[in-house]
């Protein structure tokens, strides 16, 4: 009985070391789709994003982390076969968190835009093949989730693009650009603000029993943004600028005006970028210790505050660390950004990811930025993108699928190995 709860006791701790080794990654190469637009623009520099990104992904995972996870841990192989031999989905979670942890290490040291969203769902499923074969995967859920996959930079995307098309209409082909911007930038502080607002409230907090009735949480999430947009016009007005200059001048007053503006949607996006990808780490490691504990798999796996905020603590030891090599590459290499581009870029991002956690969807955070950044170039032309630079983008995203089922693979023949 001493051997068993020694072989437990290993096994539970490698399924904490292997979710913190993963959300490690994730802080590390998924930074860029949070911070990496705020520091392309020249808004605040590489230490101010890691330090701001590290509060508001610590926030995001913690108290709007707890949808996504489960679709990630039970939806993609089918537990009930592994009800005869529980053990191997043990083994097979830890291995996927090694192998999506060992390959988000790499593209972060290589400054690469991986999705880990990619990494984690391919290791589960070269797992769940290695494991049972290939009928231990739900396919029509990974179609599912690939479909998101490709949704999600057409959103980021369009949303992008018709933020950069509604600033460029209300505010800078108008007589005045700067009181304008006085007039509709508190607009969209409004609305990032009540956007991560309601999800939070109606969504994230449930794991810590926390409800709100859905008028309730609705009208909180209203006052918020209104509290925010009144904050961001106040701030606005101790800007002195001087409307009688020329045009030139105006139009990059605006972009000053923008700054402030442009320090919120970057916080809101690290927020929306934690409460969604910190999933993909505590996900299978809840499913683990779930079995781990009560010794039968079940189609829920509690996700504990605890462990969120180990996912969080993971996140942001990450970020710190090697998130600011894939920042430069989103922040510089796709198109040339300034404050107001940068903006609806993260606005966008923030929005469809937001959006994305409440509702459960694994969508990659970083799909979703790099297609936010192509829409706002799109807005000034093709020529204004690098495409060379977005080619090598998506070559990154097609092969993280199958490194990751590789690796995955792999690891758990050898987990098996050795601790079965």
């Amino acid at each position: 009985m001493e051997i068993i709860d020694q072989h437990q006791t290993l096994l539970y701790v490698l399924a904490l070391a292997g979710g913190l080794y993963m959300t490690w990654g994730i802080g590390a190469n998924g930074i860029a789709s949070a911070m990496g637009t705020s520091v392309g623009s020249g808004v605040i520099t590489i230490r101010q994003a890691v330090v701001l990104a590290a509060i508001m992904e610590f926030c995001g995972a913690y108290l709007a982390g707890g949808e996504v996870a489960d679709t990630i841990s039970t939806g993609i192989i089918d537990g009930r076969l592994f009800e005869p031999v529980p053990h191997l989905l043990v083994l097979g979670m830890i291995g996927a968190l090694l192998a999506a942890g060992i390959w988000l290490m790499v593209a972060s040291m290589r400054g690469w835009p991986v999705a880990a969203t990619h990494a984690i769902v391919g290791a589960v499923c070269g797992v769940g093949v290695a494991a049972l074969g290939v009928h231990a995967v739900h396919w029509e859920m990974m179609g599912e989730i690939v479909a998101t996959w490709l949704l999600s930079p057409i959103l980021g995307g369009t949303v992008a693009l018709l933020l950069t098309m509604s600033i460029r209409k209300l505010i800078f082909n108008t007589v005045n650009p700067i009181a304008r911007a006085r007039k509709w930038a508190p607009m969209y502080v409004f609305l990032v603000g009540w956007m991560v607002s309601q999800v939070t409230i109606s969504q994230g907090l449930k794991h810590l029993n926390i409800h709100f009735h859905v008028f309730s949480a609705q009208l909180l999430a209203i006052v918020i943004g209104v509290v925010l947009a009144l904050a961001a016009r106040l701030m606005m007005s101790r800007i002195q600028l001087d409307e009688r200059v020329d045009r030139t001048f105006q139009l990059a007053s605006v972009e000053r005006l923008f700054i402030p503006q442009m320090v919120f949607t970057g916080a809101a996006m690290a927020y929306a970028h934690g409460s969604n990808e910190v999933a993909n780490g505590i996900g299978p490691m809840a499913a683990a210790i779930q079995i781990l504990v009560s010794r039968e798999i079940s189609a829920d796996s509690p996700i504990t505050p605890f462990l969120l905020l180990l996912g969080s603590v993971g996140m942001v030891a990450g970020l710190a660390t090697y998130g600011y090599k894939v920042m430069a590459t989103l922040g510089h290499k796709i198109t040339e950004l300034t404050p107001t581009r940068a903006y609806c870029a993260t606005v966008a991002t923030a929005f469809v990811t937001v959006a994305a956690s409440g509702l459960g969807l694994p969508v990659s955070s970083t799909h979703i930025a790099v297609g936010a950044v192509m829409g706002v170039g799109i807005a000034r032309g093709i020529g204004a993108l690098d495409l060379r630079v977005i080619g090598g983008i998506i070559v990154s995203w097609l092969i993280t699928v199958p490194v990751g089922a590789l690796l995955g693979a792999i690891i758990f023949h050898l987990l098996n190995t050795v601790l079965a």
